[in-house]
């Protein structure tokens, strides 16, 4: 807070040689403290870690969990809505009698059980869960794994 101009230290001071600063030298051509950004990690650190605890940055480590992708999931019980979307737009494969989904190249990861599943459908999925594969087994379908057609299915 600025005070009044009368009230001033100059003010009081006028004609005096120091201006209560001692012995002449003290004090003159010093500047000011805070007009870069030097000294933080030095005399100025208090103000750091009371005011600006983020100033150096980033803290830790990145986990090896974080740098892998997002998978992508879907459930048995979302594959009838999708199979009536696809038919809609006229893209369902069809393949030895059954309808076929790519779930890979709609842009799927994993298949996972929840949810009921009403048609027999061929899935062709990088991976499943063994619910899911149960599902779909028991509605009449198979599910391969890439290009591979898995044991349980032969």
């Amino acid at each position: 807070m600025m005070t009044p101009h009368k009230l001033r230290k100059t003010r009081k001071k006028r004609g005096s040689r120091t201006h209560g600063w001692g012995q002449v030298g003290q004090h003159r051509k010093a500047g000011v403290k805070g007009g870069r950004k030097v000294g933080r990690h030095k005399h100025l650190w208090t103000y750091v870690i009371k005011h600006e605890p983020k100033y150096f940055g980033k803290k830790g480590f990145t986990s090896a969990k974080s740098l892998k992708g997002e998978i992508n999931i879907i459930n048995v019980g979302q594959l009838d809505e999708l199979l009536d979307k696809l038919s809609i737009e006229k893209q369902l494969q069809k393949k030895s009698g059954k309808a076929f989904l790519d779930l890979e190249k709609l842009g799927y990861q994993k298949l996972l059980g929840a949810g009921k599943i009403t048609q027999a459908i061929t899935v062709k999925v990088p991976s499943y869960s063994e619910s899911a594969a149960r599902k779909v087994k028991d509605a009449g379908g198979q599910i391969f794994q890439g290009q591979k057609q898995t044991k349980s299915e032969e």
